[in-house]
């Protein structure tokens, strides 16, 4: 169960060789966790192991964002994105993600894989803050069953007016 945490405006940021790095089963549950994600977490290795990793997930997350990556990854597809991660003393570290499937002997995904790296500053601050801000009201302005289709719509329509699909967006920023 996920510990009830008050998120504080403190922000720990990533230093430029700083690799975090996760694998999870295919449900989300940390398998492994390096030192520098223990140190940015704010957790002990036996903290995290068994955790399923939105055990981090900061609020001011959109929930939409999550629902990409996790329907990218699930189709065997690897994703880049923006993620605001909460350390349990409720601080918040940015980073840039790159999340793979991993597959067994067979292809079959066993799990997935994430490295985090420091994200461009001037890139949360100037187009992902805003962005994610939207897409958060959106969320709330919705009941919990209509939510992730409204914040969805309007992501598609961002995307949509500026002629790119997601990964080209990332990628342009």
């Amino acid at each position: 169960m996920k510990p009830k945490i008050t998120p504080i405006n403190v922000e720990k940021v990533m230093r430029e060789n700083d690799f975090i790095v996760s694998k999870t089963d295919t449900k989300g549950i940390i398998t492994y966790c390096n030192e520098i994600f223990l140190e940015f977490a704010k957790y002990s290795n036996s903290e995290l192991l068994g955790q399923n990793h939105n055990i981090i997930r900061h609020p001011d997350m959109p929930r939409v964002v999550f629902k990409l990556l996790w329907d990218t990854i699930e189709s065997d597809k690897e994703i880049n994105a923006y993620v605001k991660n909460m350390a349990s003393d409720g601080s918040f570290y940015w980073v840039f993600a790159n999340i793979t499937p991993v597959k067994n002997e067979n292809g079959q995904i066993i799990g997935y894989y994430s490295v985090r790296r420091k994200p461009n500053k001037s890139t949360i601050d100037k187009v992902i803050i805003p962005i994610y801000a939207k897409l958060l009201a959106e969320e709330k302005r919705h009941n919990v069953a209509t939510q992730m289709e409204a914040s969805g719509n309007l992501l598609n329509n961002l995307l949509t007016e500026k002629g790119i699909s997601y990964e080209e967006f990332i990628f342009s920023i």
